[in-house]
């Protein structure tokens, strides 16, 4: 087997086992990025239904205590307020949702899905969990959710969600009595849950991805290229050169010209050495001659 051929196996194996680690560790690292990014969007949403919900009880709400005596109005609910919010920027951004869902709503928008309710019903099992995330399939593709529990801890609820005897009675003229009571202090009634789509962060994971590994290649073939060519001119061919003398010089003819290489490397050493001994093998068969 010619030496360039064992260097070319030796290489492509030795590439092929980087190329392949190399695609591993940075697919892992783009794939986790991306995902990392999808789950900080999922928590900026969140905070922003926390604002607005703060914002709408904190002062929407007192403004408008007067006229609830004679008309309820939902926006001095901070779930109404964060539901409204997210609704302008859901016009914009479909993919995205946010959602209070509840599984004894008031008002039934609310009303959480069979999916949903299954992660109330977490939150309701384990009072100490205070964030789920998961991945589900939506009719748009992969969504990562984010939920949260909605807990009654203020006593205040209570007022509207207790019973239907002490709820406001402008609020059971606008949503009736059959919904959105016997809700009790400290319990999980629902959760916030955030929906941010995986397609758009994962495609661009994976355009980097092949990017990465076709620049890789192709540097790899570059490299292999530029190695091939030095193993030529630097090695194989001085060592051609040298052998091609060695044989005439074998065959007798000792006054051959001497093989010459420039440099002080190991082929350079190899051709004086070689020089050396021809010299000495001339000199050895004219003492013979004589």
């Amino acid at each position: 087997m010619k030496l360039v051929v064992k260097f070319n196996l030796v290489f492509i194996v030795v590439f092929s086992l980087g190329f392949a680690a190399a695609g591993f560790v940075t697919n892992d690292l783009l794939q986790r990025n991306a995902k990392e990014e999808i789950l900080q969007n999922a928590r900026l949403i969140m905070e922003s239904a926390l604002a607005s919900r703060g914002y709408t009880a904190g002062q929407v709400a007192p403004l408008l205590q007067t006229q609830m005596k004679y008309d309820f109005l939902p926006q001095t609910v901070p779930a109404y307020g964060a539901t409204e919010q997210f609704n302008t920027l859901h016009a914009k951004f479909p993919d995205f949702s946010y959602k209070e869902a509840t599984l004894n709503p008031t008002n039934l928008r609310d009303r959480a899905s069979d999916w949903e309710a299954d992660v109330v019903n977490r939150f309701r099992a384990d009072n100490a969990q205070k964030e789920i995330t998961g991945e589900r399939e939506t009719t748009t593709g992969r969504s990562l959710f984010m939920a949260r529990p909605i807990q009654i801890t203020n006593g205040a609820c209570l007022v509207c969600h207790s019973t239907v005897d002490v709820a406001p009675k402008t609020m059971l003229d606008k949503y009736g009595t059959a919904n959105g009571f016997g809700w009790k202090l400290n319990e999980v009634i629902g959760a916030q849950v955030v929906s941010v789509p995986m397609t758009l962060p994962i495609a661009r994971a994976d355009a980097a991805f092949r990017t990465f590994m076709i620049s890789l290649a192709a540097i790899f073939v570059a490299i292999f290229i530029v190695l091939n060519l030095m193993l030529m001119f630097i090695v194989v061919n001085p060592v051609r050169k040298l052998a091609g003398v060695a044989d005439e010089v074998s065959l007798g003819k000792v006054d051959t010209a001497e093989f010459n290489v420039k440099g002080r490397d190991e082929i350079a050493v190899l051709a004086q050495s070689f020089n050396r001994m021809k010299k000495s093998l001339a000199q050895a068969l004219k003492m013979l001659d004589e």
